[in-house]
Protein backbone atom coordinates (compact mmCIF):
# COMPACT_ATOMS: atom_id res chain seq x y z
CA UNK A 1 0.00 0.00 0.00
CA UNK A 2 0.92 3.52 -0.83
CA UNK A 3 0.76 7.08 1.21
CA UNK A 4 0.00 9.89 -0.55
CA UNK A 5 -0.64 12.91 2.08
CA UNK A 6 -1.68 10.72 4.37
CA UNK A 7 -4.02 8.83 1.65
CA UNK A 8 -4.00 5.55 1.15
CA UNK A 9 -3.62 4.36 -1.90
CA UNK A 10 -4.47 0.65 -2.51
CA UNK A 11 -2.26 -0.84 -5.45
CA UNK A 12 -1.99 2.67 -7.51
CA UNK A 13 1.31 4.69 -7.78
CA UNK A 14 1.47 8.06 -5.79
CA UNK A 15 -0.94 11.17 -7.51
CA UNK A 16 -2.59 8.02 -10.02
CA UNK A 17 -6.05 7.02 -10.13
CA UNK A 18 -7.12 4.37 -13.05
CA UNK A 19 -10.96 4.47 -14.36
CA UNK A 20 -11.81 7.89 -14.16
CA UNK A 21 -14.53 8.50 -17.12
CA UNK A 22 -12.64 10.15 -20.19
CA UNK A 23 -16.22 11.57 -21.71
CA UNK A 24 -16.40 15.39 -22.22
CA UNK A 25 -18.76 15.72 -19.21
CA UNK A 26 -18.84 13.81 -15.75
CA UNK A 27 -21.03 14.22 -13.03
CA UNK A 28 -19.18 15.07 -9.47
CA UNK A 29 -20.94 13.82 -6.95
CA UNK A 30 -20.42 14.77 -2.73
CA UNK A 31 -21.79 12.85 -0.20
CA UNK A 32 -21.87 11.70 3.12
CA UNK A 33 -22.95 9.07 5.44
CA UNK A 34 -22.64 8.16 9.01
CA UNK A 35 -22.36 4.50 10.16
CA UNK A 36 -23.53 3.00 13.27
CA UNK A 37 -21.83 0.77 15.16
CA UNK A 38 -21.70 -2.55 12.96
CA UNK A 39 -23.63 -0.69 9.92
CA UNK A 40 -22.25 -2.54 6.55
CA UNK A 41 -22.85 -1.36 3.15
CA UNK A 42 -24.66 -3.64 0.68
CA UNK A 43 -22.39 -5.93 -1.08
CA UNK A 44 -21.44 -3.59 -4.53
CA UNK A 45 -19.14 -2.29 -6.91
CA UNK A 46 -18.94 1.18 -8.69
CA UNK A 47 -18.13 1.65 -12.49
CA UNK A 48 -15.36 4.44 -11.33
CA UNK A 49 -13.28 4.78 -8.51
CA UNK A 50 -14.78 6.40 -5.71
CA UNK A 51 -12.67 8.24 -2.73
CA UNK A 52 -13.96 8.32 0.91
CA UNK A 53 -12.85 10.77 3.33
CA UNK A 54 -13.59 9.72 7.35
CA UNK A 55 -14.34 12.46 9.14
CA UNK A 56 -15.12 10.73 12.41
CA UNK A 57 -14.72 7.00 13.86
CA UNK A 58 -13.14 4.30 11.36
CA UNK A 59 -14.33 2.74 8.04
CA UNK A 60 -13.48 -0.80 6.72
CA UNK A 61 -13.13 -2.14 3.15
CA UNK A 62 -13.44 -5.54 2.35
CA UNK A 63 -12.93 -6.14 -1.42
CA UNK A 64 -13.07 -9.54 -3.48
CA UNK A 65 -9.65 -11.45 -3.38
CA UNK A 66 -7.49 -8.33 -1.81
CA UNK A 67 -6.47 -7.69 1.85
CA UNK A 68 -8.90 -5.93 3.77
CA UNK A 69 -8.46 -1.28 3.70
CA UNK A 70 -9.33 0.62 6.73
CA UNK A 71 -8.83 4.08 7.55
CA UNK A 72 -9.35 6.21 10.47
CA UNK A 73 -10.66 9.53 10.78
CA UNK A 74 -8.53 12.23 8.81
CA UNK A 75 -7.52 9.60 6.54
CA UNK A 76 -8.99 8.28 2.86
CA UNK A 77 -8.56 5.98 0.93
CA UNK A 78 -9.25 5.36 -3.01
CA UNK A 79 -12.14 2.29 -3.89
CA UNK A 80 -10.60 0.76 -7.13
CA UNK A 81 -13.61 0.41 -9.68
CA UNK A 82 -15.10 -2.58 -10.85
CA UNK A 83 -14.01 -4.71 -7.97
CA UNK A 84 -16.81 -6.41 -5.56
CA UNK A 85 -16.97 -4.94 -1.56
CA UNK A 86 -18.48 -4.10 1.35
CA UNK A 87 -18.29 -1.53 3.42
CA UNK A 88 -18.00 -1.49 7.54
CA UNK A 89 -18.01 0.29 10.66
CA UNK A 90 -15.89 -1.79 12.43
CA UNK A 91 -16.79 -0.14 15.72
CA UNK A 92 -19.00 -1.93 18.88
CA UNK A 93 -19.60 1.58 20.22
CA UNK A 94 -18.64 4.41 18.15
CA UNK A 95 -20.25 5.65 14.75
CA UNK A 96 -18.52 6.59 11.58
CA UNK A 97 -18.74 9.75 9.30
CA UNK A 98 -17.73 9.85 6.02
CA UNK A 99 -17.78 12.19 2.94
CA UNK A 100 -17.12 10.59 -0.12
CA UNK A 101 -16.26 11.78 -3.71
CA UNK A 102 -17.80 10.32 -6.61
CA UNK A 103 -16.29 11.51 -10.40
CA UNK A 104 -18.84 9.18 -13.34
CA UNK A 105 -20.18 9.56 -16.39
CA UNK A 106 -23.51 11.56 -16.53
CA UNK A 107 -26.25 9.28 -14.86
CA UNK A 108 -24.80 6.41 -13.87
CA UNK A 109 -25.87 4.86 -10.98
CA UNK A 110 -23.60 5.41 -7.60
CA UNK A 111 -23.21 1.88 -7.18
CA UNK A 112 -24.55 -1.61 -8.59
CA UNK A 113 -25.81 -4.02 -6.16
CA UNK A 114 -24.09 -7.70 -6.45
CA UNK A 115 -24.95 -10.85 -4.72
CA UNK A 116 -22.64 -13.40 -3.09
Amino acid sequence: MIAILGVPAHAQQPGLVEGLPNDSKQAVRVLTATFKPGDKTVYHSHRFPVTVYVVEGTFTLDLKDRPPLTVRAGEAMVEPPNVAMVGYNPSATEPTKVVIFYVSTPDTPFLDPLHH
